[in-house]
């Protein structure tokens, strides 16, 4: 879930079950796990620190749009309706396998971003703009 002042992530397992909540705003960044918090300045530091590897969320917040975030490089590849279906950019190269319908302007409903051996898959239930 994102809004203007803060974030907040779910990480599931793969049967479904919430492993950890992430939120985040202009006070820093939190994890919570079962039986276990974590505080950091940021997302980045934060995921580092606790899962070993960076969760990319200031390019996810443009990614999960099918955009690439701004002032950085970029490379995208559309289909044949003019929707994304491969964005590389910071390192990270962004699947869009599903959308919510056949238009250019839909939104991706399933993406996976991958980078150094490490696949995130992240699914989209419901879209509220």
């Amino acid at each position: 879930m994102h809004h203007a002042e803060a974030d907040e992530i779910l990480l599931l397992a793969p049967l479904g079950q919430t492993v950890a909540r992430i939120r985040s705003d202009i006070k820093g960044a939190v994890l919570d796990m079962p039986f276990k918090h974590y505080e950091a300045q940021d997302v980045d530091e934060l995921t580092q620190q606790v899962l070993g590897w960076r969760l990319p969320l200031s390019g996810l917040r443009y990614w999960v749009l099918a955009l690439p975030a701004p002032k950085s490089v970029f490379d995208i590849e559309h289909d044949a309706n003019g929707q994304v279906i491969l964005l590389s950019q910071d390192g990270w190269v962004i699947r869009y396998t599903r959308y919510a319908a056949q238009t250019p302007d839909s939104l991706p409903l399933r993406l996976a971003l991958q980078r150094d051996g490490l696949e995130i898959q992240l699914l989209i239930d419901e879209w509220e703009i």
